[in-house]
């Protein structure tokens, strides 16, 4: 790819819960446990065929979490198992992310997923006393642990920062420096996403939003912390001002993430439509481009019939 060529992922979500063990104040997503069920394979096999599969590629299996010790916890996992070979059954490829997983569960995942992802979202402890008091997956040190088994089991991973949850400056470097060292030792780590808080009518607390003029010196932070074969990632509908997007681009920012039709994360910011965005960003030079879920320097990573799936399918 050249050097002015950003990419995304033409995605579809599939939620196989939005129920969640875990209560971050400032969440728009989850919902208490016993009010919403479990997506069944015959709706998500519903959702699945009225996509096009010449157009979307990606399938993002994201899933409120199910408690470590809750007696479900095995059913749970087999369900994103079973979503995720669903997804390649009918042409596409699944990326999941559900949370903290044992090294046994990332393992078992592994076998139908093209690659997996967890945001780190950040490192401080500070956090577990406010918006992720009642958070128990959120222990920073639980996140970094499932970094490093992606590492340890050969899994392409996606991981990141969330912005503006009542961290410090200082706190990014430091979460940002892990990352590097960490992708140093293993060299699993696809993407690193900088994800903007922005508010939503769900959330329990208001928190305001991170302010978005900083954001362009985030990007330039983590690209000169992170190693150069980390793609920056940006959220396309988190960052919608023109010259703060611009700002991010220049500042090392190649990657604009999956665009869904929702963005069951933050509802409330619909992405622009594509043929927009390319031309907005070809008239400042930039070509976009869409990309698999999994990185071209990852696929000999993957199971012969993963590669396989891969290699049968072009963007």
């Amino acid at each position: 790819m050249g050097d002015r060529t950003i990419t995304y992922s033409p995605a579809f979500t599939l939620v196989p819960t939005y129920e969640c063990f875990n209560r971050c104040t400032y969440c728009n997503f989850r919902q208490d446990l016993g009010t919403s069920g479990w997506l069944s394979l015959e709706a998500a096999a519903k959702q699945l065929a009225a996509l096009d599969p010449q157009q979307v590629r990606e399938i993002l299996i994201l899933s409120g979490e199910v408690a470590p010790s809750s007696p479900q916890r095995s059913q749970w996992l087999e369900h994103l198992y079973n979503l995720a070979v669903l997804a390649l059954d009918q042409g596409f490829l699944p990326h999941t992310n559900a949370g903290p997983l044992s090294r046994a569960e990332m393992a078992y995942l592994k076998q139908v997923n093209v690659s997996m992802g967890l945001m780190l979202e950040q490192l401080t402890p500070k956090l577990l006393q406010s918006v992720h008091r009642h958070a128990p997956s959120k222990d920073p040190q639980l996140r970094l642990r499932q970094l490093q088994q992606a590492g340890e089991l050969g899994i392409p991973f996606t991981t990141g920062l969330l912005l503006g949850i009542g961290e410090a400056p200082q706190d990014w470097l430091e979460t940002l420096t892990v990352i590097a060292e960490c992708h140093g030792r293993w060299g699993h780590i696809q993407e690193v996403i900088l994800q903007p808080h922005s508010p939503g009518q769900q959330q329990e607390e208001p928190l305001p939003p991170f302010d978005l003029r900083q954001l362009p010196k985030v990007v330039q932070w983590a690209r000169s912390l992170l190693p150069e074969d980390i793609t920056i990632q940006i959220p396309a509908n988190l960052v919608t001002n023109p010259e703060v997007l611009r700002a991010c681009l220049e500042a090392g920012a190649r990657d604009l993430g999956g665009i869904v039709p929702l963005d069951h994360v933050n509802p409330d910011y619909p992405h622009t439509d594509v043929a927009v965005l390319r031309e907005q960003l070809r008239a400042w030079g930039w070509e976009l481009v869409p990309r698999l879920p999994v990185y071209p320097q990852f696929v000999d990573w993957l199971l012969p019939f993963l590669k396989a799936k891969v290699n049968g399918l072009s963007v």
